[in-house]
Parts: structure tokens; C-alpha cells; sequence
């Protein structure tokens, strides 16, 4: 059994280079970030499994060796032969603001089996893995998830991306879902208020309090996250000192917090193993942190 399963898309990032013309190539999407973090921060400790679908193109192959040098299962990456896989590039301006442009609509990762999921301790997805797959692929994964839900936990992060999504409605009525669903909850904050109109913080923390769930993080940026479950005192969530990218400051949150609950940590502890490595990740260019 894997210790952690992450569901979703890990796409090629081409990153301009500072000061050239050119771009580098890394590998990058938030299930495979957290993955990657996950077991990084594990070690030889836990077992992290990433569940895609690539192509048989050299980036295909190449983001296969990059999970497997990181040290993930890959047995749950199946092979698409027809698609290849997504793509997306990151530039910076003069006044550090990025902007992103996406080749992700015919991936591989589209075209996902969701009809069986290995058996885990934790299976963790986000908004993103539901957006990018078709409306009959995304109730197999919910019909899927139902039947193995109380024998493993469920971990979701709503990871609102409206252009990647039919409608806002659909968007919510699946996000809905997945929260009755899940038992470990990562919802942040401005993602929840663009996709429900929450008017404030507290309208989101009091749609979450009516939820049973077996912990709750509101993921809440340079705040720190807050837990609507955890009844005991809490550390103080020191800011990043120095903030240089936020590309993953989410995906290596929920990494660092599923490592630590893995590895039997309490609640406060894992909510600061959480919030340290997402604060010491924002000062690093790119969504992964170099080796």
C-alpha cells in the first residue's frame, strides 16, 4: 500500500531564463508539486505514488525520469500514445509580475483512467485534477473515490482555475462534491471567495465549520493557514522572510502538512511543517525546488 496517491497532471515548464533570450525546462503541476514535496519530505520514512497519464514524447519520458529521480511511485502513470504531455511557459517582467501561457488542451493527462485508484493511505487531488478531465471521467473518479472513502483518507485542495473549467457552476457543484467527500481539507481562501462569492473570511470559515471533516486547513497566504478543527494552541506562523515566487507555495503547504500527518505528527506540528516549507519555497524561482 502507498503511504500518499496524488491525482493529476504534471505538465513540461518552460521558465525564461533571467537575462536571455531562451527558456529552461522543468516539470511542474500542483498534485505532482505536492508529490514531490511530500516525499522529500518523508525520505525513506513513506511512500508517495503519482497517478497521471503521459505521452510517448521525450518530455513524456523525461517527466518519467524526473518523478522516478525524486523518488515516486510510478506504477500509476499509464502511457498515452495518441497525446502528448501538457506544456506551459512562465515569463517575468521588469517588475517581477509573471504571466503564464498554457498548451495543456489535448495532454494526455486528459484522458486519464479514473475507474480504479490504487490502494493508499491518503489520496490527494485538487480542483485542477477534476477541471481538466470530461464530466463522465470526473463522476467515474467521484463514484471511485466513494468506494474506497473510509478505507483510506481523502485529501482536496479546491484549486480554483476558472479557465479551465465548462462553467463557474460546474465548477461549484463538483467542488461541492469533493468536500462531502473529502476528510482532509485544504481550501484557501481566495479561491473559495471567487468560486462561491463569499463576501469574507467568515463566510467561508462558516460554510467549512458546518462540514465533517477530519481536519480542516484554511490556507490563508503570509496569515499563516487556520485550522477549523484543531481545538488546541497553536505556533505562530512567521511570514517569508524573502518572497521571490508563489507558483507553489499552496502545493508545498499541502505536501509538507501530508508528510508530517504521515508521519504521525499532531495537528499544530503539521500545520507549521506546512506553513515553514511553503514560507522557505516562495523564495525560490519555479514551482519545485531544486535538488
Amino acid at each position: 500500500m502507498i503511504d500518499l496517491l496524488c491525482i493529476g497532471e504534471a505538465m513540461a515548464e518552460l521558465r525564461q531564463a533571467p537575462g536571455q533570450d531562451g527558456f529552461v525546462v522543468g516539470f511542474a503541476g500542483d498534485t505532482y508539486n505536492t508529490a514531490v514535496y511530500a516525499k522529500r519530505c518523508l525520505g525513506s520514512n513513506g511512500s508517495v505514488g503519482f497517478m497521471s497519464r503521459i505521452g510517448s514524447d521525450p518530455l513524456s519520458k523525461a517527466l518519467l525520469a524526473n518523478a522516478q529521480a525524486e523518488g515516486l511511485d510510478t506504477r500509476t502513470i499509464s502511457q498515452d500514445d495518441q497525446h502528448n504531455l501538457g506544456l506551459y511557459s512562465v515569463s517575468t517582467d521588469a517588475a517581477g509580475e509573471r504571466s503564464f501561457h498554457y498548451w495543456r488542451n489535448q495532454s494526455a493527462a486528459r484522458r486519464l483512467p479514473t475507474e480504479d485508484v490504487s490502494r493508499a493511505r491518503v489520496i490527494y487531488l485538487s480542483g485542477i485534477t477534476m477541471a481538466i478531465l470530461s464530466p463522465e471521467q470526473r463522476q467515474n473518479l467521484i463514484r471511485t473515490l466513494r468506494r474506497v472513502k473510509g478505507q483510506c483518507e481523502i485529501a482536496y485542495d479546491s484549486n480554483y482555475r476558472p479557465k479551465l473549467w465548462e462553467s463557474r457552476q460546474v465548477a461549484q457543484a463538483v467542488t461541492e462534491q469533493m468536500w462531502e467527500l473529502a476528510d482532509l481539507a485544504f481550501p484557501s481562501i481566495d479561491d473559495e471567495m471567487a468560486l462561491f462569492n463569499d463576501a469574507s473570511e467568515d463566510s467561508v470559515v462558516a460554510r467549512f465549520e458546518q462540514g465533517r471533516f477530519a481536519a480542516c486547513t484554511l490556507k490563508r497566504a503570509a496569515r499563516g493557514p487556520l485550522s477549523l478543527t484543531h481545538k488546541g494552541p497553536l505556533p505562530a506562523f512567521l511570514p517569508a522572510s524573502n518572497v521571490v515566487d508563489t507558483t507553489a507555495a499552496g502545493d508545498s503547504f499541502n505536501g509538507g502538512y501530508l508528510a508530517a500527518r504521515l508521519s504521525g505528527q499532531g495537528e499544530a506540528d503539521c500545520l507549521l511543517a506546512g506553513h515553514e516549507l511553503a514560507a522557505r519555497i516562495v523564495g525560490v524561482s519555479g514551482a519545485i525546488e531544486p535538488r
